[in-house]
């Protein structure tokens, strides 16, 4: 007998007959003689509709009390959706029992709107699992030490996933999404993508950090620091299918390379439509100059990217970063209120049409010249590079978002990445 974390998502759990459809699913596995833990969020939509009403009524506010009103609030969605899922499985025959974040409890800090979870109570679920039930736990919520809810930011509940199957010391974390595993690239801008049957944690988190949208980076984060093995495959399967076949089936993500195996110099194509760049021109050159820009930014929650400075002339520099595009005019506002002034610098510019394009791969550690050969694509594609950021298995540029598609497009070929022969990454 394993015991297996299930975590579905919006779109699987969209309407009554899909509910339906992952109660079946579950079902099969818990027959099996599996004891099963699932994670579910919300239904498709639900979280922005409930938002869309808070916003209604307060367009603009950022008070910490009205941030814990929207995490009571935003709760709501996934409670919802394990109680549906609880009633499902009851109607197949199969015990359930639902329970909320701070039934069980998962504790977290106390930043509401982005929580992190600091430990979860395993007795009340390992308890219900060895009386025979399936045991269902609300995704993306938790409460602080003074009770209240809060949540983990969008996308959390693969990150609640992770961290019940570290704390439950789960076989496997199965992640079930409206795509069928992890693709060389984005299927939508480059039909010839290619699923991987593996794919290494530290390219996965690469990838997930680079924009790719498949696992929320936190949760690939947590994964890594636990050691728990996931899969991502499609819940859009029958749910009737082979249990043997659908365990197989999808993406692994590994911890553990396969020595035997050559590695693709580059397994995948990662880009980011949602960046901004900011530039702060004429600053002096003198030590400590990040610090004081940056510094300001970290100091207003504002996560900061790619980072460039340029060369000295006549004691001035230009800086250069960037942000999330949603935090692009806070940051603005912000550098030219406090910092510019206190800098002295000439001005700030910015510039919201641009993405990030980036090549991930393990075999990047033993392969010169990847970084050129991207950059040479590039060149011939006529796509100039503004900036540029590297780390041991992959390399970012920054380019006028208008050419992301032509650069994937053309980096996927480059790579090879087209090619049926190896889509295997571990």
């Amino acid at each position: 007998m394993a015991l297996i974390v299930h975590k579905y998502g919006g779109t699987s759990m969209g309407s009554t007959e899909r509910i339906r459809n992952v109660a079946k699913r579950v079902a099969k596995w818990h027959r099996a003689g599996n004891q099963i833990v699932v994670v579910p969020s919300a239904m498709s939509g639900e979280t922005n509709r409930l938002l869309g009403l808070a916003k209604e009524l307060a367009p603009s506010s950022t008070d910490s009390a009205y941030t814990r009103e929207l995490d009571m609030l935003a709760s709501t969605g996934e409670q919802a959706s394990s109680a549906l899922l609880a009633i499902a499985l009851q109607a197949e025959g199969v015990g359930a029992v639902s329970y909320a974040g701070w039934q069980v409890p998962i504790k977290t800090n106390s930043a509401f709107t982005k929580a992190r979870i600091e430990s979860i109570d395993d007795v009340r679920i390992r308890g219900d699992l060895d009386a025979g039930k399936v045991v269902i736990v609300t995704g993306f919520q938790g409460v602080d030490p003074q009770g209240h809810i809060t949540t983990l930011g969008r996308g959390g509940s693969d990150t609640s996933a992770v961290a019940v199957a570290a704390a439950l010391k789960a076989a496997e974390c199965l992640i079930y999404t409206d795509v069928d595993g992890v693709y060389t690239t984005d299927p939508r801008v480059v039909p010839e993508a290619r699923r991987l049957l593996r794919v290494s944690f530290e390219e996965m988190l690469e990838m997930a950090s680079m924009g790719s949208k498949v696992l929320q980076i936190r949760s690939v984060e947590f994964a890594g620091k636990y050691k728990v093995p996931m899969r991502v495959l499609s819940s859009f399967t029958p749910w009737d299918i082979d249990l043997n076949e659908e365990a197989a089936s999808g993406t692994l993500i590994t911890f553990e390379e396969d020595e035997d195996m050559e590695q693709a110099v580059v397994s995948g194509i990662a880009f980011n439509r949602d960046e901004a760049k900011i530039s702060v021109l004429g600053v002096p050159d003198t030590p400590g100059i990040a610090y004081q820009i940056l510094g300001a930014v970290a100091d207003a929650n504002i996560e900061v990217d790619v980072i460039i400075q340029n060369l000295s002339r006549d004691g001035k520099t230009d800086f250069s970063f960037t942000v999330h595009r949603n935090e692009f005019q806070r940051t603005l506002d912000l550098l030219k209120s406090k910092v510019v002034p206190l800098l002295g610098a000439d001005e700030v510019v910015g510039d919201t049409r641009i993405c990030k394009v980036s090549i991930v791969g393990i075999g990047m550690r033993s392969h010169v010249g990847v970084a050129s050969r991207m950059f040479k694509c590039l060149s011939v594609e006529g796509i100039n590079i503004q900036m540029i950021s590297t780390s041991e298995i992959k390399t970012s540029v920054v380019i006028d978002e208008k050419y992301m598609e032509l650069a994937v497009r053309s980096l996927h070929r480059e790579f090879d990445l087209d090619q049926a022969a190896d889509t295997i990454v571990a």
